[in-house]
């Protein structure tokens, strides 16, 4: 039978974002606070995705050995390190967040049957790595609070609360919505970058977090006059506003997720392969 499994590790250690041939002026141009001397650092946790077979011990690995090889390749060296230096991959292609996912994917993978590693830079920051040449995956995290109501006009109160239940009441209902905003694309030999993060982040605060934030959806965002707000249709409506701005940015958006509340998510994909892909995973996961 076949499993995944997952290891969790950290270590903590700063950066600098800067290319000895740009000018100081070019550097923070480029890279923004990033690029100040003498660096700032980050408490990293990541985890290591791992997949096999299960043994006659039931398990696909020994953890205590996955610890120690972790340890021996990667956080011995960049524990209370300056990436920078740590590697000679960082001197190479910054060490940013997806690529410091990378370099640890080519520092383990010839140890563990590697499926995935997420590095998280900090709980609204993180980055994807499977193994793909160049390209990784960067997530940023956000939130909006917002109301709605789920019903459809043309039914009469009775058969709207038959669908939607108590999200049907005529006054509506709030949520402090938590989103998860995921693009994909080819890091830059040298910047280590999928795109500029500064961009990103702009792109997700003007198209969804400021007009959607404090908001009565049905009201307040034209869209949501003739759709249900549920959490699908606003992740839906997200992804369509977002694909433009992102592509403007140099990346391509993969995934939307919106957390409604602690027991309602949903994720919407930005192409069929990469619903086909998520959906697979997920249903050998389950098997398992």
């Amino acid at each position: 039978m076949k499993c995944i499994i997952n290891r969790r590790a950290e270590f903590s250690a700063s950066h600098r974002y800067w290319l000895p041939e740009l000018s100081e002026a070019e550097n923070t141009e480029q890279f923004g606070l990033c690029a100040r001397a003498p660096g700032h650092g980050h408490n990293y946790v990541f985890y290591v995705s791992m997949a096999g077979e299960l043994d006659e011990y039931g398990m696909v690995l020994n953890l205590s050995d996955v610890k120690h090889v972790i340890k021996r390749e990667v956080t011995h060296d960049l524990n209370f390190s300056y990436l920078n230096d740590a590697w000679p991959e960082f001197q190479q292609t910054l060490p940013t967040t997806e690529n410091i996912a990378r370099v640890i994917w080519q520092r383990l993978a010839p140890h563990l049957p590697i499926t995935n590693i997420q590095l998280l830079e900090h709980p609204e920051l993180w980055a994807d790595y499977k193994g793909n040449g160049m390209e990784a995956y960067l997530t940023i995290s956000t939130h909006f609070s917002a109301a709605h109501r789920l019903a459809l006009p043309h039914l009469t109160l009775e058969q709207n609360s038959e669908i939607y239940g108590k999200c049907a009441r005529v006054n509506g209902h709030g949520h402090n919505y938590h989103l998860e905003v995921t693009i994909k694309g080819e890091m830059d030999p040298r910047t280590g970058m999928i795109a500029d993060l500064v961009a990103f982040q702009k792109a997700v605060d003007d198209y969804v977090v400021e007009p959607f934030d404090h908001t009565f959806l049905n009201k307040d965002i034209p869209y949501f006059a003739e759709v249900v707000p549920t959490a699908e249709n606003i992740a839906v409506h997200i992804r369509d506003l977002l694909q433009q701005p992102i592509r403007e940015i140099g990346a391509q958006l993969h995934k939307i997720k919106l957390i409604e509340s602690p027991n309602n998510s949903c994720e919407v994909f930005c192409s069929e392969a990469d619903f086909t892909q998520a959906a697979g995973q997920q249903r050998e996961a389950a098997l398992a």
